[in-house]
């Protein structure tokens, strides 16, 4: 049975992923994340109407990534609830929000201090070969564009290791929400996300590099219609599709080949 957990997955492209692990076979097995346990629990028995045979595939996990405490508590509910050595198959880092949601600093640390909770915690529950996807964005690559010719090495730079990012986002976020005070650190000013999913990229090179038993990815999903992307259309007054937003099931298909494809290499 291969049991993926799936932060951020009431709603969005992370609920459209676990329906799309639950139709790619019998034998996988969804641990829904989700930080509100109503949301969560509404969003478990959505599934259960879609699979009613396969109700038994699905449970519910409450976690939010940018807590400590959350994290360590999930990592010990799905220890105890599978009484194995490696009781999960693969780890998906979906949750993340914008700057309409929080400022620079909840930003940061649900998007890229969240991404390392999460690996920190289960990564030990895998077992070798196992997958570890974490969805990032093309505003991270778009953002490291923007950036000083030094800072874009640093953002390509293999051998990186996390205190180096750390401190990076340290820096960042001794500016509060004064996010024009990027250029002076090299950075694009004012775009936050664009950092946060940089360093998500990043993290993941460095990951792969220290997990050489896992396969280690970071993928860009696409233009996805989200509670995130959503209100960018309504500013313009122009509906999603019309900026060539699509729906969150595209979303899945770069995932799904992480999880249960062969892709080339990892990180």
């Amino acid at each position: 049975m291969q049991r993926i957990l799936i932060t951020g997955a009431n709603k969005g492209i992370g609920f459209a992923t676990a329906k799309a692990i639950l139709e790619h076979s019998d034998q996988t097995y969804v641990v829904l994340g989700s930080r509100d346990h109503d949301r969560g629990q509404a969003a478990v028995e959505s599934l259960r109407q879609l699979f009613p045979d396969s109700d038994w595939r699905i449970a519910h996990l409450n976690i939010d990534v940018s807590s400590d405490a959350s994290v360590q508590a999930a990592r010990e509910a799905v220890a105890a609830s599978f009484d194995e050595e490696t009781p999960l198959y693969g780890v998906v880092n979906n949750a993340g929000i914008g700057l309409g949601s929080a400022d620079m600093r909840g930003v940061v640390n649900v998007n890229t201090l969240g991404v390392k909770r999460v690996c920190d915690a289960f990564l030990p529950l895998l077992p070798d070969g196992g997958r570890v996807v974490n969805v990032a964005s093309a505003s991270g690559p778009r953002f490291v564009s923007e950036c000083s010719t030094e800072r874009q090495s640093f953002f390509q730079d293999s051998s990186i290791e996390w205190p180096a990012i750390q401190s990076l986002v340290d820096e960042v976020l001794a500016l509060g929400d004064n996010t024009g005070g990027f250029h002076d650190l090299g950075l694009e000013p004012h775009n936050a996300y664009g950092f946060s999913k940089a360093c998500v990229a990043l993290y993941t090179m460095l990951l792969a590099r220290e997990h050489p038993r896992l396969v280690v990815n970071a993928c860009t999903p696409g233009y996805i219609e989200t509670d995130l992307t959503r209100p960018t259309a309504a500013s313009r007054g122009v509906a999603p599709a019309d900026m060539g937003m699509k729906s969150p099931e595209h979303g899945t298909v770069a995932i799904l080949h992480l999880l249960f494809g062969q892709p080339h290499g990892s990180g």
